[in-house]
């Protein structure tokens, strides 16, 4: 069954000088975030941008898709900890993207861990969204 999920964003004022609120998601789970061009291309000042709503998505995506493929492997994970870093840079766009997990998995050893991972990040709906990144690192290790 295919799912939508939305947010709805109000921006007022031209881009340097506007700013946004992302107003609401339907499940509750967060907003107000407000956004600013400063808050995307310079310092956030607690405010939001669309690369971290984006590493957001992408890390929890890939932790989900991780625990699939090692639970289906026999294998499944007491812990993941998973960061996404997506780089912005003005002019040019998202300029690189990193993924590092770190995993708690017992009997499973670092190149079984390691190629699990690396299919998740080939699998995760996120990852095949965002493979117009033209540099993208990845880390995978296992908890000693």
């Amino acid at each position: 069954m295919a799912t939508d999920r939305r947010a709805d964003v109000v921006w007022q004022g031209d881009l340097m000088n506007g700013s946004g609120t992302i107003e609401a998601v339907p499940s509750g789970a967060f907003g107000p975030l407000d956004v600013t061009w400063a808050s995307r291309a310079e310092e956030p000042n607690g405010r939001t941008s669309p690369e971290e709503l984006l590493a957001a998505a992408w890390a929890s995506c890939f932790a989900m898709a991780l625990s699939l493929g090692l639970a289906k492997g026999g294998n499944a994970p007491e812990k993941l900890e998973t960061s996404a870093t997506v780089t912005f840079q003005p002019g040019e766009g998202i300029t690189h993207g990193k993924l590092t997990v770190r995993g708690t998995v017992p009997g499973l050893d670092d190149a079984g861990f390691r190629e699990a991972a690396e299919d998740a990040v080939k699998n995760c709906p996120v990852s095949k969204a965002l493979t117009g990144i033209p540099d993208v690192t990845f880390e995978a290790s296992l908890a000693q």
